[in-house]
């Protein structure tokens, strides 16, 4: 009889292209790994991969298996989705994957409110750039991954997205700069002003730096930290200036640590959206924390019909 486990063994195998790297993402040891898959082979009294240098490719059985392998682990998936209730479980983790402005600022508190319904489920937050999160979700690191930002060269097979809510824009200045006086700027008096900003693969940056040089804006760079609290620090003390999602100023504005801008010519929005592989069901978890959400975030209830 076949063992789910060695089948999800293999699955990883096949996704992971090697022994070597499906081992890594299980836990496991390459020696057991290849047991396994030997194992599988001897039952079914067939070869299930040619071994190459460079990793290993499926048979012709080999892709039979597979395909009933990804039937086989779908419909456990579903089932397990569909029948678990999560209110009763004693204990049990959800993986979240964010950008760092939705993790330091968001999260924190969506989080705690999932906890006060479900104590006892424990909620794993990992923070990184967008093209990690999509890594993750893909790779089934992460359950979910809730991002700030721009998709569009960083697309891939199954990739689900939604976009749950927009995100204001703000150029942010010390109360000591000379602008501290305006609510609203141009455009184009941001060339050549000394600019704080996030590393260059951020997506933050990318879209930032694309913005400014398409409307002719000269990037004067003083600072690039990898963190939002650093280039809020750095312009509380008047280094120069950032661009900055709102939610993550309120609290500084308040206490006239930072002063908001608007500018006048450009269009400071983007949004935050929900990234999941389309291709497999949600973990019962998972589904829990999207309904919870739900109700702060009405455009996921369409997601949960799926």
């Amino acid at each position: 009889m076949l063992s789910l486990y060695k089948l999800e063994i293999f699955a990883a195998v096949v996704q992971a292209g090697s022994f070597s790297a499906a081992a890594q993402h299980l836990y496991m040891t390459q020696p057991a790994v290849s047991q396994h898959i030997q194992d599988l082979e001897l039952s079914l009294g067939i070869s299930l991969f040619i071994r190459g240098r460079r990793g290993v490719t499926l048979t012709s059985q080999g892709e039979k298996l597979h395909h009933y392998t990804e039937r086989i682990l779908q419909l456990v998936a579903e089932a397990e989705s569909q029948v678990t209730n999560v209110e009763n479980l004693e204990s049990g983790q959800i993986t979240i994957g964010a950008t760092s402005g939705v993790s330091v600022y968001l999260l924190p508190n969506w989080i705690n409110d999932f906890r006060s319904k479900y104590p006892k489920l424990n909620v794993s937050l990992q923070t990184g750039v967008t093209t990690q999160n999509v890594i993750g979700v893909m790779e089934h690191k992460l359950d979910i991954a809730i991002v700030e930002g721009e998709l569009d060269k960083i697309q891939r097979k199954g990739l689900g997205n939604l976009t749950i809510r927009p995100v204001k824009m703000l150029v942010v200045v010390s109360p000591d700069h000379q602008w501290a006086q305006h609510d609203t700027i141009h455009i184009n008096m941001l060339n050549d002003q000394p600019f704080i900003t996030r590393q260059y693969n951020s997506r933050t940056r990318i879209w930032i730096d694309a913005l400014l040089k398409k409307h002719g804006v000269n990037v004067n760079i003083v600072g690039e930290f990898d963190n939002q609290e650093a280039i809020k620090q750095a312009v509380i003390s008047n280094m120069g200036l950032t661009i900055m999602p709102d939610y993550a100023i309120e609290r500084e504005c308040a206490a006239n640590l930072l002063h908001p801008l608007t500018v006048d010519g450009i269009d400071l929005q983007r949004h935050i959206k929900i990234l999941w592989d389309s291709n497999a069901p949600f973990t019962p978890l998972a589904r829990a924390l999207l309904v919870h959400l739900s109700e702060k975030f009405p455009s996921i209830q369409a997601l949960l019909k799926t």
